[in-house]
């Protein structure tokens, strides 16, 4: 496996905040250069002791947790020589294996089946029912092989997704800041390293920077420690910073989930990334549209077919006029709807192809906005797409070439928003073929009235 070097000074390599390539290891060797290193830093030895027989036996000394931590933070705090350490992280499963069975490899009869067949299997974890990552081919946990001091930085999930991670081996000491106390975190890393962040505003998202937990107590920002022993779970929250480091050889695994409660959060961070012109990892306009047609079937299903199964009433318990999914597509339809009505160009609506993104993510070109739902165009270019707030800024041409491109229409997407709410003709009329919308004509009959891009003078750019 290929590992990082983990440094507490900056370096002025391309990766210049302390973490460089690092040398080939097997597992084995890893491990043991782990136990030496520890070995030889703490200085752990074996004491000698009396006994009531007047023989002495060996009793080894080892640095607790507490030793390990304090010592950690004075390198941090204030390095007075450099401390390297090595960190495999972000190892495929694919390519290294996973700490959990598989289910393909199972032979049936065998004492790891319930194992490989459980919920907290984190290569099923991402797709249990409920999940949205359902939706998503890949997502498979990845392997961190750890040793003393190694660490993780302050760090939030891409796309304030929830993440999950198993431990194994000597203990990790694991820091937190709700998602709701993100920004005072944020405040305070940037007053207390100014230089960093002036250099790379968007620091944080380098996954490379530590603060001492007593600084950001003194800044008044709430904060959770906790130390995660062999065999426990740790499971963070959406937009939760989570830093930590580790006392020992060991192993963790993790994976991120997103049950629906996600949505609201991930919309906020598609909205954030766009105002910070950062690439998205994955689309939220697919995994929205996604939960919306599973939903919609299943309550298709509990009131025409009444088939009251376990999954058609977790998607139940989601809708409703106050339901969360139902609230996070209105949001999503609300966005879009005020986003068409605040154009202040004229372009005409077409019809998205099926295809549009179906192997490759589409994003706006300035800000890398998810466009899977909406996106601007002009004819001059047959690969270049932007959101509607940068619809301007698209290029030169003449209006009349420009377009927006709609996988629905609004008065379709509404109807689908009442579909969710349980208003049963939008749920007959959505359930009918939930995955080709946007080839349903509306009318005035429906309830629903066409929503067209306001018009405007051509002369306007």
């Amino acid at each position: 496996m290929r590992t990082k070097r983990c440094s507490n000074v900056a370096s002025e390599t391309d990766e210049m905040f302390g973490f460089r390539s690092g040398s080939d290891f097997t597992f084995d060797e890893f491990q043991r250069y782990a136990y030496t290193f520890k070995e030889s830093y703490f200085g752990i030895q074996d004491a000698k002791e009396g006994s009531n027989a007047g023989e002495t036996k060996k009793k080894t000394w080892k640095p607790s947790v507490e030793d390990i931590e304090g010592e950690y933070w004075r390198i941090v705090e204030q390095p007075t020589d450099e401390v390297e350490v090595y960190y495999g992280a972000d190892l495929e499963t694919g390519v290294f294996g996973s700490g959990f069975p598989k289910a393909l490899s199972v032979v049936t009869g065998n004492d790891s089946d319930q194992y490989a067949m459980s919920g907290w299997n984190l290569n099923h974890f991402p797709r249990l029912p409920g999940s949205v990552l359902s939706f998503k081919i890949n997502s498979s946990p990845m392997v961190y092989v750890e040793m003393c001091f190694s660490s993780f930085c302050w760090l939030v999930e891409d796309h304030h997704l929830y993440s999950l991670f198993p431990n194994w081996g000597d203990p990790k000491v694991c820091y937190g800041v709700s998602g709701s106390h993100a920004p005072a975190l944020e405040r305070a890393m940037r007053k207390h390293l100014p230089n960093l962040f002036e250099e790379q505003p968007h620091l944080l998202n380098e996954l490379v920077t530590q603060l001492s937990p007593s600084v950001l107590k003194s800044e008044g920002v709430p904060l959770h420690r906790a130390v995660q022993h062999s065999g426990e779970f740790v499971l963070t929250f959406p937009r939760a910073y989570h830093s930590g480091f580790n006392c020992g050889f060991n192993c963790a695994e993790a994976v991120n989930v997103a049950p629906v409660d996600w949505l609201e959060h991930g919309q906020n961070a598609v909205e954030l990334y766009s105002k910070q012109c950062r690439k998205t990892s994955t689309s939220h306009g697919k995994f929205l549209l996604g939960s919306a047609r599973e939903a919609v079937q299943a309550l298709w299903e509990l009131s025409v077919l009444g088939k009251k199964t376990t999954r058609n009433m977790s998607w139940q318990s989601v809708c409703g006029k106050d339901g969360m999914l139902t609230r996070a597509v209105k949001t999503r339809v609300r966005m879009l709807e005020e986003r068409l009505d605040s154009l202040p160009i004229c372009l005409k609506p077409q019809k998205m192809e099926r295809d549009f993104d179906l192997n490759n993510g589409r994003e706006c070109f300035s800000c890398f906005y998810d466009l899977h739902l909406l996106a601007a165009r002009c004819k001059c270019s047959s690969d270049r797409f932007s959101c509607l707030k940068h619809a301007k800024l698209f290029c030169s041409c003449d209006i009349n070439h420009r377009y927006v491109l709609q996988l629905h229409t609004i008065n379709e997407l509404n109807m689908l928003v009442e579909a969710l709410e349980g208003r049963s003709e939008a749920i007959i009329w959505a359930s009918e073929d939930t995955t080709d919308m946007h080839t349903t004509r509306l009318d005035h009959e429906s309830g629903m009235f066409h929503k067209r891009i306001k018009s405007c003078d051509p002369r306007e750019t």
